[in-house]
């Protein structure tokens, strides 16, 4: 029915269609994945990449595992065979989805992850050294207390970032031990992981009540609703200091409220690894670029800052 004419007209149709979808053709196709949406900072650092990637006209197949491992599974084996030209995961699960990630490596897909923990079947990943993280956020909270008192805790162990923080906190208790850990709460579900906090800290709050002098949580969306369960009863700012790691507008917002118990975090660029995700695979894949001029190893570590009262006011402006 078309001679060569007519099948040029119906390739610039179909070019026309992809511009007007917003996709050029034979456009670069980035997959993004983020683990659970629900945790602002997976949500932070997915978003920035898929921005970033959309400004230099890249496709963007954006997708979110809602904290279970089998959709996560499933959404990178999509991936996979949607042949993208790279993969960027969020918070991923490299021991939990090695069969993915080995997949996507013999499918010769590159995969840069972000605060996922390494996998030999990834560039690299991007992350804060947590080892220094860790040390600095327990430190500063010891700090407070001038190296005596008690403390309770919130954990979440399951994600390597989280559990290197707490392994640290454990390192610098043993060797202060005029500090005691009267209790702490490990937690176990990512989906409803809110209630579980919730739940966990309001029950170690009341067994600890008039015992407790510090808090410590592993990452900010904990440090809010412990904030809140203090608010709520009564406690105010200085009288039981809490600390934690991500930072963020509500993490500033509520240390430099003065009605809030939240008192510092250190604060993780989670915008700045997400367009560092993009610009990577820019230059490793678009480029040639050898992998070793951008990370020479398994990990791309990028700087933390420390924000309290001291600094929050610059933190607030950006």
């Amino acid at each position: 029915m078309f001679g060569k004419s007519g099948l040029g007209l119906r390739n610039m149709l179909a070019a026309a269609a992809l511009v007007a979808l917003g996709q050029p053709a034979g456009a670069f196709e980035v997959g993004i994945i983020g683990f659970q949406f629900s945790s602002e900072t997976h949500a932070r650092v997915a978003n920035a990449a898929a921005a970033a990637a959309k400004a230099k006209g890249w496709g963007v197949t954006l997708l979110n595992s809602e904290g279970a491992l089998p959709k996560h599974a499933e959404q990178f084996d999509a991936l996979i065979a949607k042949k993208v030209d790279a993969i960027i995961i969020a918070m991923g699960k490299p021991v939990e989805a090695d069969a993915q990630f080995k997949a996507a490596k013999d499918a010769k897909i590159p995969v840069i992850t972000v605060q996922s923990g390494s996998s030999p079947h990834a560039l690299f990943d991007i992350q804060t050294n947590e080892y220094k993280v860790g040390a600095e956020a327990a430190l500063y909270l010891l700090g407070q207390l001038g190296y005596l008192g008690n403390i309770v805790s919130a954990r979440f162990d399951l994600n390597v970032a989280s559990r290197i923080r707490g392994r640290l906190l454990d390192a610098v208790l043993a060797e202060n031990q005029a500090v005691k850990e009267l209790g702490k709460f490990s937690m176990a579900r990512t989906q409803s992981w809110r209630d579980d906090v919730r739940a966990g800290m309001q029950a170690l709050l009341l067994q600890n009540q008039g015992k407790i002098n510090g808090i410590w949580a592993s990452f900010d969306g904990q440090a809010y609703i412990i904030d809140d369960l203090l608010q709520a009863q009564g406690v105010k700012k200085g009288q039981i200091p809490l600390i934690s790691v991500d930072g963020g507008k509500e993490s500033y917002e509520r240390i430099a409220d003065p009605a809030s118990t939240f008192v510092a975090t250190v604060a993780i660029p989670f915008e700045e690894m997400g367009k560092q995700a993009v610009d990577a695979i820019q230059a490793i894949v678009v480029e040639k670029k050898p992998k070793e001029t951008i990370a020479s190893g398994p990990y791309l570590f990028t700087e933390a800052v420390l924000v309290d009262k001291n600094n929050v006011q610059q933190f607030l402006k950006k």
